[in-house]
């Protein structure tokens, strides 16, 4: 199947009211695409669909879901398809982090986590490729995955953050080897360190300050991610010159999974 054909296409975004998602919103928007911006922040995907049209969207809407129901989700993506036509991307993005030690971690907290991370992943590709497959439309879908799938954070307390993202990688995979023969490629984002309000939920306000200059030092490139260096690597993998790019993990956090935890 020969790569997709250029022009103004239907991206949806989860996650898509700030942070990453947002920064993906808007260099998409960029490039002329129609944007529908998901977020269980209803008024956050509002103000990013805005800035979508501001940045120069062909169109762009909000919509308000929680990529734990199904219900939401599908009922999302019957409102994209009537009204922005079938998808030909989707930035699989939303998440949370919230845990501890296992000994520790209540059943509630493991489930909340897996339910947004990785069921809510699994249930927006769900609905994605079925618009694209009825349409026959091929195109790219993006997970966003992250370094803590394939190695442990230092500071620990991860575990129940870390098996959902090593579970995205391993759906990825999987999806693209399923979905390759309709020509849908699917991608993993592995973002490292990013200056967002999700790097810092774990992180005491008064402490943040420090954090932020500790955690700059030991990142090979000497600074934390802005919201728009993945971004770009998003709008990449949902664009024409990333078309024989599937099944792949594209790494961007400045050197950490690079580098050896030990200063020999």
């Amino acid at each position: 199947m020969p790569p997709e054909s250029a022009g103004p296409r239907t991206i949806v975004v989860t996650g898509g009211g700030s942070g990453i998602g947002r920064a993906a919103v808007l260099a998409c928007a960029k490039r002329g695409d129609r944007l529908a911006v998901l977020d269980k922040n209803g008024d956050a995907a509002r103000e990013a669909a805005k800035g979508a049209l501001q940045c120069g969207a062909t169109a762009a809407i909000s919509l308000d879901c929680n990529v734990q129901s199904e219900d939401q989700v599908a009922g999302a993506f019957a409102s994209i398809v009537q009204q922005l036509g079938a998808p030909y991307g989707l930035f699989a993005n939303a998440g949370i982090d919230t845990g501890g030690p296992i000994h520790e971690l209540p059943l509630a907290t493991w489930r909340l986590v897996m339910d947004t991370n990785l069921t809510g992943v699994f249930l927006c590709c769900k609905y994605a490729l079925r618009a694209m497959l009825a349409a026959a439309v091929p195109g790219s879908i993006v997970c966003t995955s992250s370094p803590t799938g394939f190695v442990a954070l230092a500071a620990g307390g991860a575990g129940v953050y870390s098996a959902t993202k090593a579970g995205i990688s391993a759906l990825v995979r999987c999806m693209a080897i399923d979905y390759a023969r309709y020509g849908i490629r699917i991608n993993a984002l592995v973002p490292g360190a990013t200056e967002t309000p999700l790097m810092w939920n774990n992180v005491p306000p008064e402490n943040v300050g420090r954090m932020r200059t500790q955690v700059s030092s030991e990142i090979p490139l000497g600074r934390l991610a802005e919201p728009e260096d993945p971004a770009k690597a998003v709008a990449w993998l949902l664009s024409d010159e990333a078309s024989y790019v599937t099944g792949s993990h594209l790494v961007c956090d400045g050197g950490i999974l690079a580098k050896a935890c030990i200063s020999v």
